[in-house]
């Protein structure tokens, strides 16, 4: 029984992590809109996450690890509008 409500717990925690990991991705969003209204900001960094993000992205599929997934998703789309549109 106490496996069953450990992988409870743990798919809970999951989850959570991937509702905060797509609010930090989110958050992007004000500095694309600084980036398309001219002040510019440096690509560097959210073109690394959304490299690093890809890379979760298809370790989660290949592990079937869908909330890994779900969480790293929105870096891949916000992280690369960031740093394609801070050039």
């Amino acid at each position: 029984m106490n496996v069953v409500r450990d992988d409870r717990l743990v798919t809970i925690i999951g989850w959570i992590a991937t509702f905060t990991s797509v609010c930090m991705y989110i958050s992007y969003i004000p500095q694309i809109m600084d980036n398309l209204s001219g002040l510019k900001g440096n690509p560097i960094q959210p073109f690394a996450a959304s490299i690093n993000c890809t890379l979760w992205v298809v370790y989660g599929l290949k592990r079937k690890d869908y909330p890994l997934v779900a969480a790293n998703t929105p870096g891949i789309i916000f992280g690369s509008i960031a740093a394609f549109t801070a050039l």
